[in-house]
């Protein structure tokens, strides 16, 4: 027995000896002595995540039990700030750990987060539905008008009790039960999807090995398709991704017809190809566990109980609005086609327009209408110069600057680093800009924080804001040479960025802002990227540093209608889509495919335009829950965006007035009050649709 005991004591303590061992080893468990307490990337390995995440989880339980087992009355600082305090180590390791999964991540590395996921998700479901802690925010909420609290500690006491209702604590036992499985099993599914959609994304979804099949294609598309087939060990040839700086240009510029319409299919494929990578079994489960949490929740379908907290509140209100403005879109559309056809038709082209062909013709009919192509305007568009274009608005809106540091660290060689600063030299926070897409990064392009600001008891913690992009690469003999599309979302996600910067509050729960309002800061930037006043600022020739001429810039400006069916019409057809699953009310067998095709056709989609995404590559709405019912959102928050604009225009584009205001209300503000009320706040009424109209040339 002494003997037994005696081994037992050994392993313990070697096991307590290996855990303090891997504590003291981990960056994650001390101080970063980096410049502003930046991630210290040489020293954060793999290995580094899941004991720091374990551990993260492990103090934060023991942090709440602290909060739910307090002897003393219910106040707002022992429950709601006491929670806003807690999990410090997992916030911390959490924001690395998941930018880094979206961003540079590796097989390592996604092997973690699908053992970790189930175990966030379990936390996340032991708060909101545990009894006691829920009785202690009930008692603050009910005595909430006696307590003179502030705007914001009201905003954030609302946000609290509302969480833990819309999150089930008024189920019974058996109902809680089966809510924490389902939301168990959507956690890994949205993980799955997303990791699916990430490798079909980055596979080569075309390789060439003739020379003669790249008539057409400009020389930077011929360079940068070479280098990336000599990447992927196919030394000799010409390849092309999935990921839009590779199929786009294709696409535009390639006169092979069968080579467009095979990689036109293979990005519009992605996640339906009968493979490992196949996302429609995961849609099907994910829709069938949402349809069963709303009804669990008291919800006529996922939709509604998505859209309560929005700007919009119901589906009817989404779809009414969405049916506003697909008559004007697919009616433009269609007289788009119409002119694409007569081209077709005069070069003797025997076949109809099809969606492999779009950008093709597109391409031709600017080029014949406007003399302008994509090819003419790239040079002006060196992504340093457009990046320092974003960064001069700003400069010029809100007086900051942005200065360069080559002494923090990065996580991959193309991310640059810069201090934002008031004019006053005052620090504002820290952007990460990662922009060239890579095997390890998911497409598109977000904002996202390193670190989130708050001021709680007077310490003020500043902000570390990232955008990644995934914009065309410098090769071996040019800079990186944007599109026009491209300069539109690095403005765009300069904007998030801004929001993300300026931001301020004490409590980081108080900041969060609904789907169809939070696109505003962002939306808005683009409004500024094709000013002609704005263009002559950053848009100069990557070899003779000559400003962009005149001529452009009108050619610019008399195309700014060009194609703008074809944008609306595919974003809409893709909102449609995404309401369609949410509406659902019933669980039923589903045929995605289907699905997808009868919601496309009962709002009479062309067949020449696809959906801006299919369900199987839909990550917005699949690869996670926070678009859900809410991808309508960008184009509810483009009218808040265009009637914003006027502001400036109806005045000056840089009236420092109009700056402040809408810095003081949307974008230090935005999450902290009713969206409605800040926007009134900033422009003195409501938003009117007719700004919208008039920039995309449509008629009501």
């Amino acid at each position: 027995m002494k003997k037994n005991f005696f081994t037992i004591f050994l392993i313990t303590s070697l096991i307590i000896s290996m855990r303090a061992q891997t504590i003291s080893n981990n960056p994650f468990f001390e101080e970063w002595n980096t410049p502003f307490q930046t991630p210290p990337f040489s020293k954060i390995k793999n290995e580094h995540f899941l004991p720091a995440l374990e551990e993260g989880i492990k103090q934060q339980r023991a942090e709440l039990e602290l909060i739910i087992n307090n002897s003393e009355t219910p106040t707002f600082q022992n429950t709601i700030a006491a929670l806003e305090k807690s999990g410090k180590l997992l916030t911390k390791v959490t924001r690395v750990f998941f930018n880094l999964t979206s961003a540079n991540t590796n097989e390592e590395l996604q092997k973690t987060a699908e053992k970790i996921t189930p175990e966030l998700t379990k936390l996340n479901n032991d708060i909101y539905l545990n009894e006691k802690l829920y009785k202690r925010i009930k008692t603050v909420y009910d005595e909430k008008e006696k307590l003179n609290l502030s705007k914001e500690e009201l905003r954030l006491l609302d946000t609290y009790y509302s969480d833990f209702t819309r999150a089930g604590i008024g189920l019974s036992e058996n109902k809680k039960l089966r809510l924490r499985e389902i939301n168990q099993q959507l956690s890994s599914l949205q993980l799955k999807f997303g990791d699916n959609l990430r490798k079909e994304t980055n596979a080569l979804g075309l390789d060439i090995d003739k020379e003669e099949d790249l008539i057409g294609l400009p020389d930077a598309v011929i360079k940068a398709a070479s280098e990336l087939a000599e990447a992927n060990g196919l030394k000799g040839k010409w390849a092309f991704n999935l990921q839009r700086p590779s199929w786009t240009p294709f696409l535009q510029y390639s006169q092979r017809r069968d080579l467009r319409e095979k990689i036109y299919k293979a990005y519009i494929n992605r996640g339906n190809n009968n493979n490992e990578f196949d996302n429609k079994e995961i849609i099907k489960q994910i829709i069938q566990l949402r349809i069963e949490k709303a009804k669990l929740l008291g919800y006529e379908t996922y939709a509604h109980f998505k859209l309560e907290k929005n700007m919009s509140k119901t589906p009817e209100n989404v779809l009414k609005f969405l049916n506003e403005l697909w008559l004007p879109s697919i009616n433009q559309a269609k007289q788009e086609s119409a002119e694409m056809q007569k081209l077709i038709d005069a070069e003797g082209g025997n076949f109809k327009l099809a969606g492999w062909d779009w950008w093709y013709y597109a391409e031709k009919a600017k080029k014949a209408k406007y003399a302008l192509d994509q090819e003419m305007l790239r040079p002006y568009f060196k992504m340093e110069n457009v990046r320092k274009g974003a960064f001069d608005v700003a400069s010029k809106l809100y007086g900051i600057k942005f200065i360069k540091r080559n002494d923090i660290e990065v996580y991959d060689n193309d991310v640059e680093v810069y201090e934002v600063q008031e004019s006053d030299g005052s620090l504002v926070g820290i952007l990460y800009t990662d922009y060239y897409p890579r095997d390890g990064k998911r497409a598109g392009a977000w904002m996202s924080y390193y670190r989130g600001q708050s001021n709680i008891d007077g310490e003020m913690i500043y902000p570390l804001v990232v955008n990644v992009g995934n914009f065309t690469k410098p090769t071996s003999d040019k800079p990186a040479l944007l599109s026009f599309d491209d300069v539109n979302t690095l403005f765009h996600e300069f904007g998030h960025a801004l929001n993300g910067l300026f931001n301020r509050s004490v409590y980081p729960g108080s900041k969060r802002s609904p789907v169809d309002f939070v696109e505003l800061p962002a939306q808005i930037m683009e409004n500024w990227a094709a000013h002609p006043e704005v263009l002559k600022m950053y848009a100069r020739h990557y070899q003779t540093n000559e400003p962009i001429p005149d001529e452009l810039i009108q050619k610019i400006q008399n195309s700014k209608y060009f194609n703008k069916g074809f944008e609306q019409t595919e974003y809409l057809a893709a909102s449609f889509l995404d309401m369609d699953w949410h509406t659902m009310k019933e669980p039923t067998e589903i045929d995605v495919n289907k699905f997808e095709e009868s919601s496309l056709n009962k709002i009479g989609l062309i067949p020449e335009i696809a959906s801006r995404y299919q369900s199987t590559n839909f990550n917005h709405i699949f690869g996670g829950d926070g678009y859900s019912a809410g991808y309508y959102g960008y184009s509810w928050a483009a009218v808040l965006d265009a009637d914003a604009f006027e502001a400036f225009l109806e005045t000056d584009l840089f009236n420092k007035n109009v700056a402040k205001s809408f810095r003081e209300n949307i974008l230090e503000k935005s999450g902290s009050d009713d969206p409605m009320e800040l926007y009134k706040m900033f422009r003195g009424r409501e938003p009117k649709v007719d700004a919208l109209l008039k920039r995309l040339g449509f008629k009501k």
